[in-house]
């Protein structure tokens, strides 16, 4: 059930207690990707996850915290105290219709500790029980499998995933994004002495890639899509399962 697509009397027939919350960014993706990348993937998950289970999925969340890109034209992001306080009260607008368990299905990495914080002030009120998932963190043996040379940002599995989903990849842009970019991801270079030592994407990557995008493929992105959704869906269907008391938080001793 996409909620968008559906009238409120077919809403209130809904039964479950579980809503998918598709996050993402509208930044940068290098020249070969649109800034659309991380929401479109995100909804694309959470639209096939709801259509294979009937769970409610809400609008996407097209923006996010994403000032680290701030450097690249068209970057949008907003701050993260005002991230955090709309996820989470649109979180509590979900439970005034029922829901108490929520999926935040995320595709940009800035927003993953944010989403965890807000699933921590939920859970602690006895609110509602949210977790924050990231599609490629459920499926790293695939990813692994599939790209000789990866990268955590418009490398070749974002890349594989709008070929299939959008075909919106600039086929004409992959050898600019190759040469332009951080291949291969020098990790060495994020890190010294066990500190991290950069904070905008500009700093390792002069036209935002990372990773070999060349080894992309539509092909490739179907592979990945069907495994994240099969993982998505056995998640929510694992926490659509689990008895509310097990949801709330312990008692202060």
């Amino acid at each position: 059930m996409h909620l968008p697509d559906v009238t409120w009397p077919e809403v209130a027939a809904y039964d479950e207690s579980i809503a998918l919350v598709p996050l993402g960014s509208t930044e940068q993706h290098g020249p070969h990707l649109p800034e659309g990348t991380d929401h479109m993937i995100a909804r694309g998950l959470s639209r096939e996850a709801a259509e294979r289970t009937g769970y409610l999925c809400t609008p996407t969340i097209t923006v996010g915290v994403s000032d680290h890109h701030r450097q690249f034209s068209g970057t949008m992001w907003v701050e993260p105290p005002v991230f955090r306080d709309y996820v989470e009260s649109l979180t509590r607008n979900l439970t005034a219709h029922g829901i108490d368990r929520v999926i935040y299905v995320n595709a940009h990495g800035g927003n993953v500790q944010h989403l965890q914080e807000v699933s921590k002030r939920l859970h602690k009120d006895g609110t509602a029980y949210a977790i924050e998932w990231m599609w490629d963190e459920s499926i790293p043996e695939l990813v692994d499998e599939l790209f000789e040379t990866n990268g955590p940002h418009a490398g070749p599995k974002e890349t594989s995933m709008v070929a299939y989903l959008e075909d919106l990849v600039r086929e004409d842009e992959l050898e600019a994004a190759y040469e332009g970019g951080m291949v291969p991801v020098d990790r060495e270079t994020f890190t010294r002495n066990g500190a991290r030592v950069f904070h905008d994407s500009i700093e390792n990557s002069a036209n935002g890639s990372f990773g070999d995008p060349r080894d992309a493929s539509a092909e490739k992105g179907a592979q990945l899509f069907e495994a994240a959704t099969d993982q998505l869906v056995e998640l929510a269907d694992w926490l659509v399962d689990r008895p509310k008391d097990d949801l709330l938080p312990a008692e202060y001793v």
